[in-house]
């Protein structure tokens, strides 16, 4: 879809409801660029012009704090500074590089693009916005930043700060994604779309804040409705949001070998859907009844382990032929759609047996050195798993 570009007044509203003539538009322009010229925070992505570098920070700060991509991105670019690197690189190196972020999606399509850029592009990013919607994960806000930032175009690029920020500039409660990308494309600055696209986004970061909105230090509080109206804490109105559910998952730690010099079993997730490609020690979902110490829970616990190792292909090899299932700490996590409490059990191979990962696994089942785990991707959930099965190995602890 093609949008307005910069105008000197705001597409979809009347003459009459148009919040700003054209010159209040040009200065709110200056006004937001001279903030943005001395208030921008420093920040390794700001040092450079390389579209590549540009695009993966873009990437990195969906969903995620500056403050916790800045150390990500200086080892990401350490290790993959161009998008050669990237494409020739493994997808478990690249998740590996990701491991903490979240939101492995974006490391998978990082690498599936920089394939792509590689194979058809010799490694330059497209310059347009709607050339850049055609590679892996790259959608309308992606595309409007890089195609902005990096090429000097006039494209919008609006995310939950920009939102947020234009709601209460015109005192929308709640305005559509087409509305505020119209908005957004015409208020952007034809000279410096770029610095512009990056002021909104600090503002909305540091001063449009979404709780007591720093309005006597805003730039543009001469411009805004919201504040004139008294209603800039209402302002966008606030998502309905579900609870998100609770899931409860047995965890299988399969180990071979008595002390911090096991080895640990896992198993690859599928490429596509929540964790895609990270490996984990297997696990299963769980109805954990109201006492978790209770002979049904403990049965419950059984058939569940008993489950996994037929899933992972040990044969007749069952939970009373290695060991007995001995519980670690269980660890909680949340996702942004769900709740998961897992509970992990160690099961120990008796001295003597060997137990290999079902033929033709190769791929998705091995079996890892507990001090090596570091070499392979695992959810931040599993680490602390076997982070504790390590410190309790080393204390010669009961894992009882």
């Amino acid at each position: 879809m093609e949008w307005p570009g910069p105008k000197d007044y705001l597409p979809g509203m009347s003459e009459a409801a148009q919040p700003w003539d054209g010159a209040r538009i040009r200065d709110l322009r200056a006004s937001l660029l001279a903030f943005f010229d001395e208030h921008q925070r420093e920040m390794p992505w700001r040092e450079t012009s390389d579209p590549y570098r540009i695009w993966v920070s873009e990437v990195m700060l969906q969903q995620t704090r500056v403050e916790t991509v800045v150390p990500y991105y200086r080892r990401w670019m350490e290790r993959f500074p161009t998008v050669r690197t990237l494409a020739e690189a493994s997808t478990d190196e690249v998740l590996r590089h990701w491991q903490g972020l979240g939101y492995y999606s974006r490391a998978r399509n990082l690498h599936k693009a920089a394939r792509e850029l590689q194979a058809h592009y010799d490694g330059a990013l497209p310059t347009s916005a709607a050339e850049l919607k055609q590679l892996p994960g790259i959608g309308d806000y992606t595309a409007g930043a890089v195609a902005s930032i990096a090429f000097g175009k006039a494209e919008p690029a609006v995310d939950g700060n920009v939102r947020r920020v234009l709601a209460r500039l015109l005192d929308e409660p709640s305005p559509t994604a087409g509305e505020l990308r119209r908005w957004a494309s015409a208020l952007v600055d034809p000279e410096r779309p770029g610095d512009f696209n990056q002021a909104f986004m600090e503002l909305g970061s540091v001063v449009c804040v979404p709780r007591s909105p720093r309005c006597r230090s805003c730039p543009v509080g001469e411009y805004c409705r919201a504040r004139r109206a008294g209603t800039q804490e209402e302002r966008p109105a606030p998502k309905t949001r579900k609870p998100n559910p609770r899931i409860v998952e047995v965890v299988l730690v399969l180990r071979r070998g008595e002390d911090r010099n096991c080895e640990v079993f896992l198993r690859r997730r599928p490429a596509d859907g929540l964790l895609g490609g990270m490996w984990e020690c297997p696990s299963r979902e769980a109805n954990e009844g109201p006492d978790s110490g209770s002979e049904l829970w403990k049965a419950q616990v059984r058939r569940a382990l008993q489950g996994l190792l037929n899933e992972i292909g040990t044969g007749s090899d069952g939970v009373d032929d290695l060991g007995d299932p001995r519980a670690l700490t269980s660890v909680d996590h949340t996702f942004s759609h769900r709740r998961v409490h897992y509970h992990p059990f160690e099961v120990a191979v008796r001295p003597g047996r060997i137990l290999r990962p079902p033929e033709g696994s190769e791929g998705y089942c091995r079996w890892v050195p507990l001090r090596d785990r570091t070499r392979v991707p695992l959810p931040v959930a599993q680490e602390a798993i076997l982070r504790d099965l390590e410190l309790r190995l080393a204390a010669g602890a009961s894992l009882s």
